[in-house]
């Protein structure tokens, strides 16, 4: 059991030194070199980027929809020319036969062939394809809108997650002293009972909480390494070189008076511009619903020719002879074109599109009394953890000294274990206490720089 408890041990302080050997040997990484790598290698920013191109072939491909249809045919045929008097529809399988009605009927084989080339162009839909356009190119500005939101959005998401390595990087530290308190305090229990003057049970109760501190430094191990996996993810990194540069948040708190400086920009907002985009990609959207139905001026034209074995005195001949064209036209016409249905159909598809363009208006409007209120939120935070920094030094600093002077009195035989324990958590308490206060004012700046849209200037107070 004792050889046990050895090797646990060796493992652990292997562990300890195998991070500290890390930390060293890997440079910090600021957060503008990590915000850098994720712009560049975030898989979700290149296959929005992607998504971009996507419009732009939709947006090339409209433009070309004003070009007309020219269409060759040419067909030979054998068959008959055996017709009856009286009118039908075309079912699309029926074939045409131009001849007139003959007395008797005739079932002889006609060889005949016919060449066309046909010619249909919308010349003109008062004002469709110019609105079709427009929805197209705002079709583009909305992908790109949203690539711009995706993009700050992540750059949010790596702040975040980037405070929260400093945060346990910080407490991983603090742990690391505590464990060095802790074998310091387990040396003079030991000390003191091999010459009798503690008992035996003060070097278990020491043991114990060594233990325990190791343990906790083994699951903020663990929490450092998750959250670097999950900056490695988005930045492209080896996660193990991601260390957090742990004098950035006393930067920021050294510089009160950014507070001040930091005013909404919400005209230029990356998530303010995705949905009013979108709001204004709905109105050009309404603009073409009305101008879809708007009538339809056609310019036609085609030019045939035809041969036929059947002559003009409705002679039979050799089918050889209904090779060739013996006879050519041409047809050119401009009609227009308008479906009086259309007009209802508009009416509803135009209802439609407005009650999608009074959704997009009020969701735009939505998105803008959030940031107003996620900013109130870190205004509150930020005042609040800047009173937390001012009290919490003389927290830590009587904690130290109670700490130091009840281990004082504990070598002079004075108190007893339980005691010194208490003031080593006190303590400990304090200084995790700072760092959740440095945590809680860093995020809350960064919280209201993303909120109004200031991440650069809260940014260029780093080094």
């Amino acid at each position: 059991m004792q050889n046990l408890k050895r090797s646990i041990l060796a493992v652990v302080a292997l562990f300890t030194a195998v991070n500290a050997f890390a930390q060293q040997n890997n440079p910090p990484v600021t957060l503008k070199t990590l915000l850098n790598q994720v712009n560049a290698n975030a898989p979700v920013l290149i296959t929005d980027s992607a998504a971009i191109g996507i419009r732009k072939a939709q947006a090339a491909e409209t433009r070309s929809s004003w070009l007309p249809n020219l269409k060759l045919n040419y067909q030979a045929d054998i068959g008959t020319n055996n017709n009856v008097a009286g009118p039908y529809f075309g079912f699309g399988i029926i074939p045409s036969d131009s001849r007139g009605v003959r007395t008797q009927s005739n079932t002889t084989a006609v060889s005949a062939n016919v060449g066309i080339a046909a010619l249909d162009w919308e010349v003109y839909n008062f004002g469709a394809y110019g609105a079709q356009n427009k929805v197209a190119n705002s079709d583009i500005q909305v992908e790109q809108n949203q690539f711009a939101n995706s993009k700050y959005q992540l750059q949010a998401y790596a702040i975040g997650n980037y405070l929260q390595l400093l945060r346990l990087q910080n407490f991983l530290n603090i742990q690391a002293r505590n464990i060095q308190r802790n074998v310091e305090i387990r040396r003079s229990v030991q000390s003191l009972a091999k010459s009798g003057v503690r008992a035996g049970v003060d070097t278990s109760i020491a043991e114990a909480e060594l233990s325990k501190a190791r343990l906790n430094y083994i699951e903020l191990a663990n929490q450092v390494k998750q959250t670097q996996l999950q900056l490695s993810a988005i930045s492209g990194l080896p996660y193990q070189s991601i260390v957090p540069d742990t004098a950035s948040d006393q930067e920021l708190i050294g510089q009160p008076s950014i507070v001040q400086t930091l005013s909404a920009d919400t005209a230029t907002h990356p998530l303010i511009n995705y949905y009013q985009s979108v709001y204004q990609n709905s109105l050009q959207r309404e603009d073409m619903v009305k101008k879809s139905y708007n009538p339809k001026i056609m310019l036609e034209a085609a030019a045939w020719g035809r041969g036929s074995s059947v002559d003009a005195n409705d002679h039979f001949n050799s089918l050889s002879t209904g090779w060739g064209f013996d006879r050519s036209n041409y047809l050119v016409g401009i009609g227009i074109s308008y479906n009086l249905f259309d007009l209802r159909r508009r009416q509803l598809k135009l209802r439609t599109q407005r009650a999608t363009t009074n959704y997009n208006a009020r969701k735009l409007q939505e998105q803008k009394q959030l940031l107003s209120v996620n900013a109130n939120q870190a205004d509150v935070e930020m005042q609040t953890a800047q009173q937390r920094l001012l009290e919490i030094p003389n927290q830590l600093k009587a904690a130290n000294d109670g700490y130091r002077q009840k281990l004082s009195l504990y070598k002079n035989g004075l108190t007893d274990i339980i005691e010194l324990n208490a003031a080593l958590n006190i303590l400990y308490r304090a200084e995790t206490d700072y760092a959740q206060a440095k945590f809680a004012y860093s995020s809350a700046l960064f919280q209201k720089a993303v909120t109004d849209n200031q991440v650069n200037a809260v940014l260029n107070l780093l080094k």
